[in-house]
């Protein structure tokens, strides 16, 4: 059983920065790409950034050159390192990873952790 387990959420003001991290457990053979979406009250989840196993990144227009994407491959971790926040960049963030888990691959998402940004 693979698990997705997010950290780092919590209250922040207007402007300051948090790290979210991601963390994958369980029966893993490879991980290929892995990703951060959102999804504020009353809208749709959206993607916020990805990154693929060889570190590759792509953002939303919406965070470019105020969140940065990294990953551990030997921690199977990802990351999302968010400054200068806004309160529009409310909501759950979650993450998603292709791994593989030998005869099986399957996309996995974590429960989310919660971004509040006061202003």
């Amino acid at each position: 059983q693979v698990q997705l387990v997010e950290s780092g959420g919590g209250l922040v003001q207007a402007g300051g920065s948090l790290r979210l991290s991601c963390a994958a457990s369980g029966k893993i053979v490879s991980i290929n790409a892995m990703g951060w979406y959102r999804q504020a009250p009353g809208k749709q989840r959206e993607l916020v950034a990805t990154i693929n196993s060889g570190g590759r990144t792509n953002y939303a227009d919406s965070v470019k050159g105020r969140f940065t994407t990294s990953r551990d491959n030997a921690k199977n971790t990802v990351y999302l390192q968010m400054n200068s926040l806004k309160p529009e960049d409310t909501a759950a963030y979650h993450c998603n990873a292709g791994i593989s888990s030998g005869s099986v691959y399957q996309l996995y998402w974590g429960e989310g952790t919660l971004v509040t940004v006061s202003s």
